[in-house]
């Protein structure tokens, strides 16, 4: 059982594992359905400390942990964080900022319009963006939970 802190950590109020990096922010997106309300959050991994917070508005868990690696580097960028790593538990949502795309096939409608539009708007800024921020998956089976989880899996 990992205490919090661990006794072999001195840069992190959380119990991370040692090949995890504290000088880091993890990302994490909530769906309750999906499509369903979605929101997704940042947590400083050295304090534990919620960064920021959206929704919940209409989308999918995909989504949002697009849209949190997004929100994260942007925030990043705007504050001087160039190496900060960013840890997400969502293969697809790396691939996707990657590839500087959101692949959703979530239906366009006037109910799902503002969130196009907050995908249009992160699109944007990784067209015309650039950054050195490691982005991370979070190895769930060998960690546990990433730290930014809403907790809310039966």
């Amino acid at each position: 059982m990992m205490q919090n802190p661990p006794d072999y950590r001195h840069d992190t109020v959380l119990p991370l594992p040692l090949e995890v990096n504290a000088d880091a922010w993890a990302v994490d997106a909530a769906c309750s359905g999906n499509p369903g309300p979605m929101e997704y959050q940042a947590i400083d991994l050295a304090t534990g400390a919620r960064v920021f917070h959206f929704g919940p508005m209409k989308g999918t868990n995909n989504i949002g942990e697009f849209l949190a690696i997004v929100h994260a580097l942007a925030l990043m960028q705007q504050q001087g964080l160039h190496d900060k790593t960013i840890y997400s538990d969502s293969y697809n949502a790396i691939l996707w900022v990657s590839k500087h795309k959101c692949k959703t096939k979530l239906e366009r409608t006037p109910e799902t319009e503002p969130l196009y539009q907050i995908i249009l708007r992160a699109e944007h800024w990784l067209n015309t963006h650039t950054w050195r921020n490691p982005i991370i998956k979070w190895e769930t089976s060998k960690w546990g939970e990433v730290p930014a989880d809403f907790g809310r899996k039966k």
